[in-house]
């Protein structure tokens, strides 16, 4: 009847819409209040690491020059006596000498003392090169013994931090790194809850607007029911009765702000109430009649169970119900269990149920009946267990009335 199942769809992605952008303000302002909890040592402990400013590799660095500041002492009285020895007196001059002997007889040797010659010459530049590494060396260990400390303090320093962050000394540089972009994304997350509030606050009003149009147009189909349904009643032998469908406004939700509620009205003047509790079994199943009549075309289902939807009347009245059924039937397959001889005999095809105990067991038979057949069970559906000529008649004029 509403034909409103599009705009109900497109309502949910909307509160979708709404509630995610919600809970993502809710996400950022907890992700802010954790991070604003951790500022001070944040900024405390980026101000150490950036005063530090340690590099990768530095620790071993400073390991090995400390360790060989240490050992400067024993070093170089060793590097000394080395050097004591390479220039011992005579040392190089009988090289020098041996050399220059050689060098001067060499033309008539025929070249025989060249490989001598060219060690010799070798020796003497490995012992130039050695004293002066040896030279440079000592050079390098000669420093003032406050270095030390101040290697020492900056090593344990670095190692001082790395204890603190529970990282190797090459991961502080990253860390620092880590801790510096954590406070930027602080100082921005005021920005960034501003920007998500406004996806919030655009989100609501989409979600608000079509909420609204959704009200407006459940009211307008819910009077077009209303009347339709009510049309149904009088036929259904309920000419006093009304059907009301309620709708009242409830806290938003994914199918919009209404609640809807059906209720009738009985007897002229009286309040209108809840179907289930004001309407007897029979004005309860013609309700549900003239509702499904109404509802059927605008529906997917295929197939309609009715379980005694004649419960409680008869006659004229329980006619009306079958004709009503069989007009349903037109727009879907409609499945009735009936003990209404005048419902019965509307229908296009009649089985009969039973049930016995067999052996023990109760055992449920379906029938499917012959239209001889389906004349003597509607005849003993009016006259009870004898049937009657007189009953077979009426069952008779039943289905050449209902053209079945």
């Amino acid at each position: 009847v509403a034909g409103l199942a599009d705009a109900v769809t497109a309502l949910r992605g909307l509160w979708a819409d709404w509630q995610g952008a919600v809970k993502a303000v809710k996400e950022a302002e907890a992700a802010r209040a954790k991070a604003l909890a951790d500022e001070d040592f944040l900024r405390h402990s980026l101000d150490e690491l950036e005063e530090l400013a340690p590099n990768v590799g530095e620790d071993d660095a400073l390991d090995a020059q400390r360790r060989l500041m240490k050992q400067a002492s024993d070093l170089m009285a060793e590097v000394s006596r080395a050097e004591a020895a390479l220039s011992a007196e005579g040392a190089e001059g009988a090289l020098g000498d041996a050399l220059s002997r050689l060098m001067h007889i060499a033309d008539r040797a025929e070249g025989r003392l060249e490989g001598a010659v060219n060690a010799l010459d070798r020796t003497i530049a490995e012992l130039g090169e050695a004293q002066a590494q040896l030279s440079t060396f000592a050079e390098e260990m000669r420093f003032d013994p406050g270095q030390l400390e101040e290697v020492e303090e900056r090593l344990f320093a670095i190692r001082g931090l790395s204890r603190k962050h529970n990282c190797s000394p090459d991961d502080l540089p990253n860390l620092s790194a880590e801790m510096s972009s954590k406070l930027a994304d602080i100082d921005a997350g005021g920005a960034r809850i501003e920007e998500l509030e406004a996806v919030v606050s655009a989100a609501e009003v989409a979600y608000a607007d079509a909420a609204t149009n959704l009200s407006v147009e459940r009211a307008a189909a819910a009077g077009r029911l209303d009347k339709a349904v009510t049309g149904e009643l009088a036929p259904l032998k309920m000419e006093n009765a009304r059907f009301v469908t309620e709708i009242e406004k409830r806290d938003p939700g994914p199918e919009g702000i209404d609640t809807v509620r059906f209720t009738a009205s009985i007897n002229p003047g009286a309040p209108a109430g809840p179907i289930d509790r004001i309407a007897s079994g029979g004005e309860l199943s013609r309700f549900l009649l003239a509702l499904k009549m109404q509802l059927a075309g605008g529906g997917d289902a295929q197939t309609m169970v009715f379980d005694e939807i004649d419960q409680g009347v008869g006659g004229a009245t329980a006619d009306a119900v079958g004709r009503r059924l069989a007009r349903l039937s037109a727009s879907a397959q409609v499945l009735v269990v009936t003990h209404s001889p005048q419902v019965a005999a509307r229908g296009a095809t009649h089985f009969q149920i039973a049930k016995a105990a067999e052996g023990g067991v109760t055992r449920t038979h379906v029938q499917s009946l012959d239209p001889e057949a389906r004349q003597d069970e509607i005849a003993r559906m009016l006259a009870g267990d004898r049937v009657t000529e007189a009953a077979r008649q009426a069952a008779a004029a039943l289905l050449e009335d209902a053209g079945t």
